[in-house]
């Protein structure tokens, strides 16, 4: 996972997301983490979230290039969002390169709203866009459109 972050996220910044650090977000209680494997058991992408008492902070994301559009991602914050719902936090947060156009544009796709903007986010050098999703509303806007499902 570390190897990925530096080769997928952390490409053309210094390497902050090293094993270490991913070994202890692996061992916080209040973090989630999870790994994507393809048929061969390979990590083909993974995310890692904080959980706070009513916010959650996706910290990160990554799909290996070689899988990417498959939908990987998609199912990954699918699964994180359902989770985060289920412990009843009310939003998550993440941040993305303001250069980085395409995680923009998925973020927008899955209904994250982009909230500001933060120069020099990452180690001073790169602006990051801050995007939140109000899970409340995407819960109830799901179990509604479920319900009508059920109706017809």
């Amino acid at each position: 996972m570390a190897t990925l972050s530096r080769d997928r996220i952390e490409q053309g910044l210094g390497w902050s997301w090293t094993a270490r650090r991913v070994a202890r977000s692996l061992a916080d209680p209040d973090t989630n983490v999870l790994v994507a494997l393809d048929a061969t058991d390979a990590v083909s992408g993974f995310g890692i979230m904080k959980f706070g008492d009513d916010e959650a902070h996706l910290l990160l994301l990554a799909v290996q290039a070689a899988q990417g559009r498959r939908g990987i991602g998609s199912a990954m914050m699918t699964w994180l969002e359902a989770v985060a719902v289920a412990a009843g936090v009310r939003r998550i947060l993440l941040e993305a390169r303001d250069s980085n156009a395409p995680a923009r544009a998925f973020y927008r796709r899955l209904g994250y709203r982009e909230l500001e903007m933060l120069p020099g986010y990452y180690q001073g050098r790169e602006d990051s866009v801050r995007l939140v999703k109000d899970l409340w509303e995407w819960a109830a806007t799901g179990l509604s459109r479920r319900a009508g499902d059920l109706r017809e």
